[in-house]
């Protein structure tokens, strides 16, 4: 299964950025700020899987060790870019957020790179020190404080969404590299807690949250999408409304191209295309973990983790979101939604699994041939 595992997680992410485009096709016609042009999301996110399938192509040829080495590189640049969303005429105000740094008709979101830039130096750091993973300062209060950093910039442009999605990916990459249960555990308790005292600061947040609570009463303001979201979802049924046939993208339910194109795929595709979509990222979790359980290094294994921590967290809470499971927090469906950045960085971070992979599978077959062939060769 396992020699199988890259197959299956390159056949996953396919049939998944298939979905996105059609779907993107269908919805984002109807988007408010379509620019005149009924194709204006579609070109440029086709432009943008242009450059993320080359920088995946680029991954996967690129030995992950160089990451390892450069790992300060990209953290510097997830810093520095983060503080650009503060600068003025290059941060961009949108929706009571500065997520945006833009140049230009180019706009992207540092807190991409962020996210990659905290499973690199996590991974390298618990690589050099492995023996003292336990321990609660190397083993925890340090790379806490570094992840705090990224953390601290990300949730002032208050962006609790990807706050929460670093945190609890670099939770599971230290919970896998060994630090103290213990110490995991009380930190879980304090980000929930820090979290909450946070979004109860912030009069948008805890609307949200009041309106995740009695989404009825709030229906009309702070509980629109995930109401509309739902009425979507029972109007798709199982078979579901037919491709282009849906009527929620018709600006009665915001962002539908975007952070709640899940519910569009239950209104026009149906319920049976909604699970497959499940199913393909559970695939996606599975043949990744399979790969970093098998790399051929500790590096290899905390990387993998946390990069398929980031893809399936992402996914789990924008899907818990648009099913009313949990509240709004803003985080697109990796593949699926238009976002750029978003995309590029998700494809970016395949194709440092399929490195892992072929480290782990291909290079040591190749190392055997050539040991074998230097037993037969005849010495001179």
């Amino acid at each position: 299964m396992h020699r199988k595992s890259a197959y299956f997680l390159f056949l996953a992410v396919l049939c998944l950025l298939v979905i996105g485009i059609v779907m993107l096709f269908s919805t984002s016609a109807f988007a408010r700020d379509s620019h005149g042009d009924v194709y204006f999301f579609v070109k440029r996110q086709a432009a943008w899987f242009g450059i993320g399938l080359a920088i995946c192509i680029t991954a996967a040829l690129v030995d992950y060790h160089f990451w390892q080495r450069t790992w300060w590189i990209w953290f510097s640049v997830a810093l520095v870019t983060l503080a650009f969303c503060f600068v003025p005429h290059l941060g961009m105000r949108i929706n009571g957020s500065r997520r945006w740094v833009g140049i230009g008709p180019f706009t992207f979101q540092p807190s991409e790179i962020a996210k990659i830039a905290a499973v690199f130096f996590l991974a390298f750091w618990f690589s050099r020190y492995e023996k003292t993973s336990n321990h609660p300062v190397r083993g925890f209060a340090i790379p806490l404080a570094v992840i705090a950093v990224l953390l601290a910039l990300i949730i002032t442009e208050v962006d609790l969404g990807t706050t929460v999605l670093i945190g609890a990916a670099s939770f599971v990459v230290m919970f896998v590299a060994g630090t103290n249960p213990m110490l995991l555990g009380l930190l879980s308790l304090t980000g929930v807690g820090g979290i909450l005292l946070v979004a109860t600061q912030m009069s948008e947040r805890m609307a949200r949250l009041a309106a995740f609570v009695d989404p009825q009463r709030f229906k009309q303001d702070a509980g629109l999408q995930q109401m509309q979201a739902l009425i979507a979802w029972g109007s798709g049924g199982m078979e579901g409304l037919g491709l282009g046939n849906g009527r929620q993208k018709m600006l009665y339910l915001p962002y539908a191209h975007t952070d709640f194109i899940f519910p569009m795929i239950g209104e026009e595709l149906g319920l049976r295309i909604s699970l497959l979509v499940v199913f393909l990222f559970v695939v996606i979790i599975v043949c990744g973990i399979m790969i970093a359980l098998h790399a051929k290094d500790r590096f290899g294994l905390l990387a993998g983790c946390g990069i398929v921590a980031l893809l399936g967290l992402q996914a789990a809470v924008n899907i818990g979101v648009t099913t009313s499971l949990l509240p709004n927090k803003g985080l697109p469906l990796p593949f699926i939604s238009y976002g750029g950045s978003n995309l590029v960085a998700c494809l970016f971070g395949v194709g440092v699994l399929l490195n892992i992979y072929r480290q782990a599978v291909l290079e040591p077959r190749n190392q055997t041939q050539k040991t074998m062939q230097a037993r037969i060769t005849p010495r001179i």
